[in-house]
């Protein structure tokens, strides 16, 4: 067994070299856009920021990010790379689900960004609030290719200390589709352990819809009245049609009428995201989310189920909402969303959370930031703290990965990665930084930590699934990336990494 790992391993360290140019350009240009542990060596944490402009950009073109050439790689106007944080994982759960009923995910669906966040990380997590920065990178061939993470911690809930009390709004959906195995009857399960969870003075309010919304349960202090919740929820039974837009706008209806002033307030959305009766147009639907988070902090935690989904419209909600999203399948999942996600979730860290990565026109010749699409900032808007950004509450880390082409024989400064965020309470700007030097790159993938390794993998990944007529060049095949996930599962003993190499392995049934 142990030289058959040497012999896989060795053949790892072929596959990524070989992988190396352009594999893993997968996404935009580069403009716009849980568990604590030492950083490896080459990471750089703190320090000052490479020196911005001292004068305004100009915004660059939107057009620059749409022109490709025949590999389907975009042109870099400027050293500049920002976009907003991003702690979602419902794309890879969706695309699991997908892959295990033995159907190919839409390309439409695939978010590399939430596949590579949906593995844990073992950065330096920050001794205060806020965030710690971590960058590192690994050469991936002889062509002076390489793969830069950027990661990004906050301190876990433990080291933050005890937490407000919430007022959560459950909004859940009993539409038929719900009928299904594993929709309702799963939320049921999630919701009774997640009461079970929380504490005497929170707050839970059940509304539910299907083709109209009524409030099942006004806004309740727990206290002795969690028998009274477990009823609520047991009650839950799938009816007929789905009016999602009644149900968010009961919801958020009751949510104001239960504001809990120190308490932070959310409505928490299980659905499968098919709306088929009132009012179906995602805009109006939308708006009413965004109107009752500007006028009342209300964020929104979006929690997906079925094997036909809305994902598009369950991110777009929660991007709308200030919130997240996440998706499951499996009773296992369920108790992981409601049990750790959503905690995670209740409290905020950071508002309105940014990054900007400078890449220094010395040694980079041609950068590409790998996922977050629908998450871009312009360059410009980095310091404006009008422009939103992204949710990041206590324990989470969010991973960023470019593929750099340096310059031949590049030496010096490569990279400076900065995130802003406001305070959650005063609103208070914050930042700090990372950097990276040219000498601190791996001389191999394989070198480099092995959850760096992970991300990779699981990179590579989103790309085939989302380029599956169009791979980009000398991209591994599934097989290999298989083999690649099964050396990397055998390495860290992680049921997260093992369950990557099944949906590899599903994939390549497909013949992608």
């Amino acid at each position: 067994m142990k030289a058959h790992r040497v012999h896989r391993a060795h053949r790892l360290s072929r596959l990524f070299a070989a992988a190396a140019a352009t594999a893993l350009l997968l996404t935009g240009c580069g403009a716009d856009g849980s568990d604590s542990g030492g950083a490896s060596d080459g990471a750089a944490r703190g320090g000052e920021a490479y020196p911005a402009p001292s004068a305004p950009r100009a915004k660059p073109d939107a057009d620059a990010y749409d022109e490709a050439d025949e590999n389907g790689r975009t042109a870099a106007p400027d050293r500049l790379s920002t976009f907003a944080l991003d702690v979602d994982t419902a794309s890879y759960g969706y695309a699991r689900r997908t892959l295990t009923e033995g159907r190919r995910p839409d390309p439409s669906t695939i978010r590399p960004e939430e596949f590579v966040n949906s593995f844990r990380q073992d950065y330096e997590r920050p001794d205060g609030d806020g965030f710690s920065v971590t960058v590192d990178g690994a050469r991936t061939g002889d062509d002076d290719w390489s793969l830069v993470r950027v990661g990004l911690a906050t301190r876990t809930a433990e080291q933050q200390g005890e937490r407000p009390p919430v007022a959560l709004t459950f909004v859940v959906d009993i539409s038929g589709s719900m009928a299904e195995p594993g929709r309702l009857d799963l939320a049921r399960s999630s919701l009774g352990t997640m009461t079970d969870r929380l504490r005497d003075d929170d707050s839970v309010a059940l509304v539910t819809f299907s083709g109209e919304a009524e409030t099942v349960l006004a806004m309740t202090r727990l206290g002795d009245h969690r028998d009274r919740v477990h009823r609520a929820i047991d009650s839950l039974e799938p009816t007929d049609s789905t009016d999602l837009g009644a149900g968010l706008e009961t919801g958020y209806a009751t949510a104001v009428e239960g504001l809990r002033e120190g308490a932070t307030n959310r409505v928490v959305l299980v659905s499968d995201a098919l709306a088929n009766t009132g009012d179906t147009d995602a805009d109006s639907l939308l708006e009413r989310v965004g109107t009752a988070r500007r006028e009342h902090g209300i964020t929104l935690f979006g929690v997906g189920v079925g094997s036909d989904y809305g994902d598009a419209l369950m991110e777009r909600l929660a991007d709308k909402g200030d919130g997240h999203t996440t998706y499951v399948s499996t009773e296992e999942e369920g108790r992981e969303a409601f049990s750790t996600d959503l905690p995670r979730n209740i409290d905020l860290t950071a508002r309105d959370a940014k990054a900007q990565v400078v890449f220094d026109p010395e040694t980079v010749a041609e950068f590409r930031l790998i996922g977050y699409d629908d998450r871009r900032v312009a360059d410009d808007d980095f310091r404006d703290d009008r422009v939103d950004g992204g949710e990041v509450g206590p324990g989470h880390t969010v991973t960023a990965l470019y593929a750099v082409r340096t310059e031949p024989g590049a030496r010096g400064h490569l990279a400076t990665a900065t995130v802003r965020w406001l305070d959650p309470d005063t609103r208070t700007p914050h930042e700090t930084s990372g950097r990276l030097e040219a000498g601190a790159l791996h001389d191999r993938l394989t070198d480099a930590p092995v959850r760096f390794q992970v991300t990779a993998t699981a990179a590579y990944f989103a790309d085939t699934l989302r380029r599956p007529e169009t791979p980009l060049p000398d991209a591994p095949g599934l097989s290999d990336l298989r083999e690649s996930a099964e050396v990397l599962a055998d390495r860290t003993e992680d049921e997260d990494v093992r369950g990557l190499a099944d949906a590899i392995s599903d994939a390549s049934r497909l013949d992608l």
